[in-house]
C-alpha cells in the first residue's frame, strides 16, 4: 500500500483501491499535484466541509466516477450535483468497493453537518484520518477499537492540535506510525515536524513526508 501526503489534510491512499482524503488541491500553495492530473480514483472522502478539505473533491468524484463519502449533509449536497455519495456520521461504517470507512469522532466546527475523523480498513490495514480536531479523550477509544497501523494527525495549531497535545494524541491512540499534516500551509500553520518527532519520542514512528512524497506500509 503506497500513502501519499499531498500537502495540508490531502492524502492519497493507493492500494487495492485508490482512496483520496480531504483532497484541497486548488488553492492550496503546498498541494503536490494539480487537480486536473488526477485521472483515476475509486474514493474520495470529506472529514468536513470547510474549503480547505472539501477542495476539489466534488470535482475529482464526477471526473473520476468516484464514489463521495462523507457526513450526511456533504453527502447531499453532492448527490444534487449527480455524483455518487454515501452518507454516514458518528459511529457508523460503510462500505464501498470493498473498502471500510468508519467516521469517528472530531472535535471542530463545520458549515454543515458536523467535523469527523475516518478509520479506513483496506487490504489488512487500518489508517486514521484525524481531520481537524483538537485533543479529545475519545481517541484512546479509536486506539482500543481500531488500533491504527498508520494516523494522519494535524500539528499546525490555531485549528487543530499544536504539537504537544497531537503528541498526546498519538500517546491516546496507541498507533504504530504517524504521518503530521495541516502544518505549513499557510503562515499561520506554521509547525516544526522534527520537535513533533522529538515529542512523540518512542510512542510510534514519526513518517516526516514533504508534499508529494510517498511512504509504502
Amino acid at each position: 500500500m503506497e500513502i501519499t501526503w499531498l500537502g495540508h489534510a490531502a492524502v492519497k491512499i493507493k492500494g487495492s483501491r485508490t482512496v483520496y482524503i480531504d483532497p484541497f488541491l486548488t488553492g492550496n500553495p503546498a498541494a503536490a499535484i494539480a487537480a486536473d492530473k488526477i485521472t483515476e480514483a475509486d474514493i474520495v472522502i470529506v472529514t468536513h466541509c470547510h474549503g480547505d478539505h472539501t477542495g476539489d473533491a466534488f470535482a475529482l468524484a464526477q471526473k473520476t466516477g468516484a464514489t463521495l463519502v462523507g457526513i450526511h449533509e456533504i453527502a447531499v449536497d453532492a448527490q444534487a450535483e449527480g455524483i455518487t455519495a454515501e452518507g454516514m456520521n458518528i459511529g457508523g461504517t460503510v462500505d464501498v468497493k470493498g473498502v471500510k470507512v468508519h467516521m469517528v469522532q472530531a472535535l471542530h466546527s463545520a458549515e454543515k453537518g458536523c467535523a469527523a475523523g475516518v478509520v479506513v480498513e483496506m487490504d489488512g490495514k487500518r489508517l486514521y484520518h484525524a481531520g481537524d480536531t483538537g485533543l479529545t479523550y475519545d481517541m484512546k477509544i479509536i486506539g482500543e477499537f481500531f488500533h491504527p497501523d498508520l494516523s494522519f494527525i494535524p500539528i499546525g495549531d490555531r485549528y487543530t492540535m499544536g504539537i504537544p497535545s497531537a503528541a498526546k494524541a498519538v500517546e491516546f491512540v496507541q498507533t504504530k506510525r504517524v504521518i503530521p499534516i495541516h502544518y505549513d500551509t499557510f503562515p499561520i500553520v506554521k509547525a516544526s515536524p522534527e520537535e513533533f518527532k522529538r515529542r512523540v519520542g518512542s510512542l510510534a514512528e514519526v513518517i516526516i513526508l514533504k508534499p508529494g512524497e510517498s511512504f509504502t506500509l
